[in-house]
């Protein structure tokens, strides 16, 4: 089942990226491929890529910019005024350590809470879950969960400091 939905959703995906769209038709295209309709005040950038397409779901003013890659098999959930710069990989799939296992897929939801900014080319693994109005630094590559409110840097990424508002 899995296979077919890529196969449908690899179609839509090629639409996204080899067309010039503005933004209206694009978030057409996007409710298509993620199953629900975007919100208005949502702006997906192209190009995009994404393993699956539809284990994806975002909220109210989210802006993402262009040549993310979303491996959504696990889930993304995307909250309210959060931005993604670009070229941001979500990876919510890994592999078994065990080599007689490697084939064995185990996924891990990704939680991007509200108000977050992730910098560009940031990678975040599955499980992780990047507390409320963080900012992630660019290249940083997220391990484990970053605490609301802190600023996080660094492969693999670590707390920099609180941010002071």
């Amino acid at each position: 089942m899995v296979d077919e939905i890529v196969e449908k959703n690899s179609l839509i995906i090629d639409q996204i990226n080899q067309h010039s769209h503005n933004t209206k038709e694009r978030r057409e295209l996007f409710s298509q491929l993620y199953g629900y309709q975007i919100p208005e005040t949502t702006d997906i950038k192209a190009p995009y890529n994404a393993d699956v397409g539809c284990q994806t779901f975002v909220k109210d003013n989210v802006f993402i910019n262009k040549d993310c890659f979303f491996m959504d098999l696990g889930g993304i959930w995307i909250d309210e005024k959060v931005k993604i710069g670009p070229r941001v990989s979500l990876v919510t799939v890994n592999h078994a350590e065990n080599p007689n296992h490697r084939d064995d897929l185990i996924t891990g939801s990704i939680h991007i809470e509200r108000n977050v900014w992730l910098g560009a080319n940031v990678t975040v693994l599955s499980g992780v879950t990047i507390g409320e109005n963080s900012i992630v630094g660019a290249n940083a590559l997220v391990t484990k969960d970053v605490e609301p409110d802190s600023i996080y840097v660094g492969a693999p990424a670590k707390k920099l400091r609180d941010l002071r508002y």
